[in-house]
């Protein structure tokens, strides 16, 4: 069985790659054509993947590409970063987000439309939700280029899948976290201040609030749901969330217990923040995706924080630190063809 992955260098595209490995799957992925991305989420299986220069910007290249490896399966997991909301850059992400998968979806149609396709949505589709918990029914209302561009691709996918009855799916994914998250996210802010304060190399970390509130789950448990998904004989839209609601102030409770400290002696909020209005929070409801291919969260919240600690906790050893630095872009020039 052939897959293929846009975005397999970020968090989500590393685990989904080691987890159809493990299931004897021959793994592809895409590079970009404009940058260089960073391999150090995959550097350990680039022995095993293949990977390859695409672009969701270049049309000729997804249709070539598609054309040549012939994967049985597409999960497209690239996006710019969440971080800011795509205010940064609005266009780009409404480019990649959006019109990218119109390209990718177009692709598979003129190629080989059996291929079983996956679209990461993101809660972000909900903005400010009109009800709690968010279902695959809940209004969409983004309030971000980030949760427009995702609201797009969303759509679109769903409309290629009625129109040309392409076996589509979209899944609607409430935040994730892992060792492999990026820096920019306010959860790896506590994690790696939690083992630094741990380390002696840090004393406090200051928060604009401890009051926001999400519903975190682990990546690893989600690229699980994304193949689930593709299996099941009827492709549809799923929630994909633990259902479960913390603030930040947990994340540091459970961050810094895991280090072996108490949050309380160790983290302040600005003296100047403003407190934040209250809104019905971002929760998902995923009891479609348990009745439907039985999937389940299998990390609780308190062993997710952990991971990401222990992980940081080698990230700033001295060891670590003293090591040279890893040419992170070696080897996916010389991945077989």
């Amino acid at each position: 069985m052939k897959a293929l992955i846009t975005g397999i260098t970020g968090q989500d595209g590393s685990y989904l790659a080691e987890f159809l490995l493990s299931r004897g799957y021959n793994v592809h992925g895409t590079v970009r054509l404009s940058s260089q991305d960073r391999l150090d989420r995959i550097n350990h299986i680039l022995h095993r993947i293949h990977l390859y220069p695409a672009d969701l910007l270049d049309q000729l290249s997804l249709i070539q590409l598609i054309a040549k490896v012939r994967p049985e399966e597409i999960y497209n997991l690239a996006c710019p970063s969440a971080a800011d909301g795509g205010w940064r850059l609005p266009a780009m992400t409404a480019e990649i987000g959006g019109l990218g998968v119109i390209r990718l979806l177009e692709a598979i149609r003129m190629v080989d439309p059996a291929i079983r396709y996956f679209q990461a949505s993101a809660s972000d589709i909900y903005g400010r939700p009109a009800e709690y918990p968010q279902t695959e029914k809940t209004p969409f209302r983004p309030i971000t280029p980030f949760g427009a561009a995702k609201l797009h691709g969303h759509l679109v996918t769903a409309a290629y899948r009625d129109k040309y009855d392409l076996k589509a799916c979209n899944g609607i994914l409430f935040d994730h976290e892992s060792p492999r998250c990026g820096r920019d996210r306010i959860t790896r802010t506590i994690t790696r201040a939690a083992a630094a304060v741990k380390l002696g190399l840090q004393e406090k970390l200051v928060l604009p609030t401890l009051a926001l509130r999400r519903d975190w789950g682990y990546a690893g448990d989600y690229v699980r749901a994304f193949w689930m998904m593709l299996q099941h004989p009827t492709a549809d839209d799923y929630v994909i969330g633990t259902g479960q609601l913390h603030d930040l102030e947990d994340f540091c409770r459970a961050a810094f217990g895991a280090a072996g400290l108490d949050c309380r002696d160790h983290v302040e909020v600005e003296a100047s923040a403003e407190a934040m209005p209250e809104t019905i929070p971002l929760l998902g409801d995923a009891s479609r995706a348990r009745h439907k291919f039985l999937w389940e969260p299998e990390v609780t919240f308190e062993g997710m924080v952990s991971l990401m600690v222990e992980a940081e906790l080698e990230r700033l050893s001295p060891k670590h630190r003293l090591e040279p630095a890893v040419d992170d872009h070696r080897g996916w020039q010389r991945s077989p063809a």
